[in-house]
């Protein structure tokens, strides 16, 4: 299976396309949150139309599973055909358990606890726009950092493809990372 892992799209149609054509065919498209609005501390992304971006959602032929950001509002399901999980969701993929979170609301600690708790190996979190993917504690902490206003460089998506995570930059479609997961 191959899984689509992102963050941060803040409304931007223009980045989400470039994330979805950067990691290429999929079977399923992970979103850990803020999906439609630039919240009012960022700039406006390229390509800014939430209108135009739900309905590319909703126009999907893949599942997309999401999980509630700091900048995505209850308004903002009124758009989604499909439902935004707040503040988590839960994904069992090839015996492999995928807690999806923003990671705004709770502590980094608190997360990996219930990750273990729960028996997760892959946490993937957005909110800090920096792509990220460490073990800690049994548990893998990805961040695919973010397609529309990345933090660290270069706007970026994940692909998960047996169990090997592969860091994407959007504009130029290279890998950037990748990394089995053990």
């Amino acid at each position: 299976m191959r899984i689509t892992i992102m963050s941060d799209t803040h409304g931007s149609r223009t980045a989400f396309q470039k994330a979805l054509e950067a990691a290429g065919p999929c079977d399923l498209i992970l979103h850990a949150g803020d999906i439609l609005y630039h919240g009012p501390r960022n700039l406006l992304p390229e390509g800014y139309d939430p209108g135009e971006l739900a309905q590319a959602i909703n126009n999907l032929d893949k599942p997309f599973i999401a999980a509630a950001g700091n900048c995505d509002a209850p308004v903002d399901q009124l758009m989604l055909s499909v439902p935004v999980q707040a503040p988590y969701a839960l994904v069992y993929l090839e015996h492999m358990l995928i807690l999806v979170t923003h990671g705004h609301a709770a502590g980094e600690e608190e997360l990996i606890g219930l990750a273990r708790q729960w028996g997760v190996k892959l946490l993937v979190t957005g909110h800090t726009h920096v792509k990220r993917l460490e073990k800690r504690n049994g548990v893998y902490l990805l961040n695919p950092g973010s397609c529309a206003l990345p933090k660290d460089g270069s706007p970026s998506v994940a692909v998960l493809e047996d169990f090997r995570v592969h860091f994407i930059n959007i504009e130029s479609k290279e890998t950037i990372q990748s990394q089995a997961l053990l």
